[in-house]
C-alpha cells in the first residue's frame, strides 16, 4: 500500500489514467495536473493547475513516459493548454522527493541535478522494456499489414539490433512465417540468433544484406539505414523505425526513392494503452513501495 505517499502527476495520455487510478486503489494521496478535457472521474483524485505549492509537499512526480522536451514542454494529451516543467517548480519540491518518468532529456536531468532531486527512468528497467516489447511489436506488425500488398508469411523480414524489443520483434515475425534476418553486433548476439532459427549478420555487412528485403523493422537509435543503405533496397520494401525520435533512418531520401519509411516511437500507448499503462503502474508502486523501504531503513 502506498498510504500518506504525496503523489503528482502532470501531464500524459491515456496510458497514465491506468497508473493514477493504481496510486489511487493503493491509497496513495494523488493530485493531478494537466487533465481539464478528461472527462472519467478518478475517486479521491484531485485536479489542480500546476504551480510550486502543488510540487512542494510531492513526495512523487510522476511525469509522462516521454517526461518533458528540453525547453519543459510536457506532453498532455488531455490538457487544455501548454503545460511546461519550470525550474521554480522542481526546486519547490522536497529535498527527499522522487521525480517519475518514463526517460528524462537534458533538461529534466539538469534540473534535477541541480536541486538534488531523485530521477528515476522506469524504462530503463528490464521488466518494463521487455513487457513493452510486445506491443511495440504487435503495433509494428499492425503497420506493416497496413503498408504493404503482400503478406508477412512468406517475405524476408530484417531486424535491426537485438535488444529487448528486437527479440520480440524477430520472434513475432517468425511466428507469422517471415524468413527473418537479424543485424547484430555482437557474436553473442549472432550465435542466439542462429539459435534461435534467424539468419543473422553483422551490422556492417548490412548494405550487402538489404538487396532482397521486404520488410525492414529497426530499433537501433542511431543514423544506420542511411542513403546508401536504402538506395540498395528493392522499391517495394517498407522500413519502420521503432527507435526513440528521431530514428535511425534517412527519412528524407527515402522518400526520394519512393520506398515507405516510417517513425514509429511510443506504439505501446497508441496500440494499446490499458496494457501499456498497467505495465508502468505496476513498476512505479513498486518503485515507490522500494523507496519507502529505503527511507524506514535509513
Amino acid at each position: 500500500m502506498l498510504t500518506g505517499i504525496r503523489t503528482v502527476f502532470v501531464g500524459g495520455d491515456a496510458r497514465q489514467i491506468e497508473v493514477i487510478r493504481k496510486c489511487a486503489d493503493m491509497d496513495a494521496s494523488v493530485k493531478i495536473a494537466g487533465f481539464e478535457k478528461l472527462q472519467e472521474p478518478f475517486q479521491g483524485v484531485t485536479r489542480e493547475p500546476l504551480t510550486p505549492e502543488l510540487l512542494a509537499e510531492a513526495d512523487a512526480l510522476v511525469l509522462p513516459v516521454v517526461g518533458c522536451d528540453d525547453e519543459g514542454r510536457v506532453s498532455a494529451l488531455f490538457s487544455e493548454g501548454p503545460l511546461k516543467l519550470q525550474e521554480e517548480h522542481i526546486a519547490a519540491m522536497p529535498k527527499n522527493g522522487v521525480v517519475y518518468t518514463g526517460m528524462a532529456k537534458h533538461y529534466l536531468r539538469t534540473l534535477c541535478n541541480k536541486y538534488r532531486i531523485k530521477l528515476v527512468e522506469i524504462l530503463e528497467r528490464d521488466d518494463v522494456a521487455i513487457y513493452n516489447s510486445i506491443p511495440t511489436a504487435e503495433g509494428a506488425l499492425m503497420m506493416a499489414i497496413q503498408n504493404t500488398d503482400f503478406t508477412i508469411h512468406g517475405s524476408t523480414s530484417m531486424v535491426l539490433g537485438m535488444g529487448r524489443t528486437g527479440f520480440t520483434m524477430a520472434r513475432s515475425l517468425q511466428g507469422l512465417g517471415a524468413r527473418v534476418k537479424m543485424g547484430v553486433r555482437k557474436s553473442e548476439h549472432f550465435a542466439r540468433a542462429e539459435e534461435m532459427g534467424w539468419k543473422p549478420f553483422m551490422i556492417k555487412d548490412l548494405g550487402s544484406e538489404v538487396v532482397d528485403v521486404d520488410l525492414l523493422f529497426n530499433t537501433i537509435p542511431t543514423m544506420i539505414v542511411t542513403a546508401q543503405i536504402i538506395s540498395k533496397m528493392p522499391r517495394k520494401a517498407v522500413i519502420i523505425d521503432l527507435a526513440s525520435a528521431p530514428g535511425g533512418c534517412d527519412f528524407r531520401y527515402a522518400e526520394k526513392r519512393e520506398i515507405k519509411a516510417m517513425l514509429a516511437p511510443g506504439l505501446p500507448g497508441i496500440v494499446a494503452p490499458k496494457t501499456a499503462g498497467i505495465i508502468l503502474a505496476n513498476a512505479l508502486v513498486e518503485l515507490i513501495s522500494e523507496e519507502i523501504k529505503i527511507r524506514g531503513e535509513a
